[in-house]
């Protein structure tokens, strides 16, 4: 997160001081030191780590300060809007990646095996701790059954819970054991609302910060998996029966895979999103314009967009030159 802001920003002259998360603070670090080692001058690249308890009066003086010319932050919705809101009296350009409520669609059309390849890829990276990890698995009638039971198989025979550093392990843990709570909630509160148990649902025998890779179908509009981000291990399926059910169903959210290529644009189009992935998925890279919409955030990091956020547009118009 921090070199996708910081290259940006050098690229495009600018100097920065950066505030890691108050759960990762080494990895902000080791980058200063390779800074110093690259030769980059001393006062270009500048850290303040903080404890959670001095991040929030932290975060609002950089807001507030009138020599920070942009704000760049990756994090929560909730976060984003109090910092947008603290930038407003010096009308700081802010850029935020806030959370989001991917849905992962998938139609009758679709490579069944294929599909759930793609799903594997897109939920369970990070252990489902990333902000484009898909959220919602919305899939078609005709294949639904299919999917669930090809999915189940993959996730029994392809995730394996451990520590990252041992051979073979797929899925770590969570960065604290209030993202595990979280996860707990949300696979409670959807059990309790009608959905169906097919793998894991529960804390790992690793420890208190490992969840079991989870799998539940009968998803419900009114479940808290679809209205907020998981950030965990769960993967939830959710029936639909028109293509227009699909994209009302995914349009719902404020945070913002097919076969039939006609259907591919017709939908593509109708997405109220930033990013969309087809027949693929992981689709961040560098060169991509990353960044999403709606209370998803602003601006966009990567391919040459992402320098747009760390300059400011200046018109000159030369008169006198008879």
């Amino acid at each position: 997160m921090i070199t996708r802001k910081v290259g940006a920003a050098l690229a495009a002259g600018c100097t920065c001081v950066i505030k890691p998360a108050e759960d990762t603070p080494l990895s902000a670090l080791a980058i200063a030191q390779l800074a110093e080692e690259a030769k980059i001058p001393p006062g270009v690249i500048n850290v303040v780590t903080a404890s959670r308890n001095n991040t929030p009066s932290i975060g609002k003086r950089m807001c507030e300060h009138k020599k920070i010319a942009t704000i760049s932050f990756t994090g929560s919705t909730a976060v984003g809007k109090l910092l947008l809101e603290h930038s407003a009296p010096t009308v700081k350009r802010v850029s935020l990646e806030l959370g989001g409520n991917a849905p992962f669609i998938v139609f009758n059309s679709a490579n069944v095996s294929k599909a759930v390849a793609g799903a594997i890829a897109s939920k369970f990276r990070n252990s489902g701790q990333t902000c484009v990890c898909t959220n919602r698995m919305l899939v078609q009638e005709g294949i639904y059954d299919e999917f669930i039971m090809e999915l189940k198989k993959a996730m029994q025979d392809q995730l394996r819970v451990g520590e990252g550093v041992k051979p073979g392990v797929t899925v770590g843990p969570l960065i604290n054991e209030n993202a595990v709570k979280k996860v707990e909630k949300h696979v409670q509160d959807a059990l309790q609302k009608g959905a169906k148990l097919i793998l894991g649902g529960k804390i790992h025998s690793c420890g208190k910060t490992f969840f079991e890779p989870t799998l539940l179908a009968n998803l419900k509009r009114d479940m808290l998996i679809s209205e907020e981000e998981t950030f965990g291990p769960v993967a939830a399926i959710m029936k639909f029966t028109s293509e227009d059910e699909a994209l009302e169903i995914a349009n719902s959210s404020r945070s913002g895979l097919a076969e039939d290529i006609s259907q591919i644009w017709r939908v593509a189009k109708c997405l109220e999103v930033g990013m969309i992935g087809i027949n693929e998925g992981i689709f961040s890279c560098a060169e991509s314009a990353f960044g999403g919409i709606k209370e998803s955030g602003l601006g966009r990091e990567g391919s040459r967009y992402g320098i747009d956020e760390y300059v400011n547009i200046k018109y000159l118009c030369l008169g006198g030159l008879d």
